[in-house]
């Protein structure tokens, strides 16, 4: 494999493990179909074209549908970061075919796990001094949680981005595109206690080193939280704090539009995929608000069931 693939991959691996918080199986599975499609590929995964992408896809010919689904994913994936990242104009992955796979569903924490979290803040928070990192963390967790920012994102806030009698952040996301996210009064008081440790010179919200904290320091941070709280690190991340975010507001009646302008989704089927997470609830309340819920099937005329 071409060092410049290798070294791409080895960044792609750790922005995954960064952003999302993918499981040590799932990275290893994206690190051995990325480094055998570079070797297939002559060592030009990185650079491929539309072209070389369609002879990769021959060459799995006779693969299940479940391994040409899960190469796809990875090559997708790694694309969408080498574009994003700019080092890419353009995302070959069209070339690559699409299996028929189901979905699969972003995992989640239950409200209850959320307020195991919480109560490791809460408790650093309470001390007689608190620490400049009790701060820091209260402040991470509350714009994660609270307004499901996505880690690049929280990450890059400038110090200026959180004000005390605004609502609301002005978010530059993905396409450069802007957008509105409303922010709680928890996290308003979060990131005003947090201020107090930040230089009035700092450029970031959360600066380290001259710049911001990178995304490894936030996912270390939330796995670190996850362990004192009881919880399994592997289940928690700051994507999986970004789905709750997402799953528990849509419980409590929020409204699929303004779910997807909160997030940031350009299309709304991203964001239908959390009306799978809670269909539960959805069917609930078919059965407990439709119109029809309290009136009964007509029996036919023998007192079958017609839907027998």
């Amino acid at each position: 494999m071409a060092s410049t693939d290798a070294n791409l991959i080895d960044r792609f691996l750790e922005m995954m493990a960064a952003e999302r918080g993918v499981a040590r199986n799932t990275m290893l599975a994206y690190q051995s179909d990325l480094s055998a499609a570079s070797t297939l590929t002559g060592g030009r995964l990185a650079s491929a074209d539309a072209a070389v992408l369609a002879d990769l896809a021959h060459q799995w010919g006779g693969l299940a549908n479940s391994s040409v689904a899960r190469k796809v994913s990875a090559l997708r994936r790694f694309y969408a970061f080498l574009q994003e990242e700019g080092l890419r104009d353009d995302n070959p992955s069209s070339a690559l075919p699409k299996p028929s796979q189901g979905r699969a569903l972003p995992k989640i924490l239950d409200p209850h796990e959320v307020d195991l979290l919480f109560q490791i803040v809460e408790k650093a928070l309470s001390k007689p001094e608190p620490g400049e990192r009790d701060y820091r963390l209260a402040a991470l967790v509350e714009l994660l949680y609270g307004s499901g920012l996505r880690a690049t994102e929280l990450v890059a806030l400038p110090r200026s981005s959180v004000v005390s009698d605004r609502p609301f952040i002005i978010l530059t996301g993905k396409g450069d595109k802007e957008r509105l996210v409303p922010i709680s009064d928890r996290a308003r008081h979060a990131v005003g206690a947090w201020l107090a440790f930040v230089p009035k010179d700092s450029r970031y919200l959360f600066p380290s080193r001259g710049k911001h904290i990178s995304r490894i320091r936030l996912y270390q941070i939330i796995k670190s939280l996850a362990a004192k709280a009881g919880l399994d690190p592997e289940k928690v991340s700051p994507h999986v704090l970004r789905h709750a975010f997402a799953t528990h507001l849509l419980a409590g009646g929020a409204n699929l539009r303004a779910l997807q302008a909160m997030l940031g989704h350009a299309d709304i089927a991203t964001t239908q995929i959390y009306t799978h997470v809670d269909s539960s609830r959805l069917v609930e309340l078919v059965n407990k608000r439709h119109p029809l819920a309290n009136r009964t099937l007509t029996r036919g005329a023998s007192g079958s069931n017609p839907l027998q």
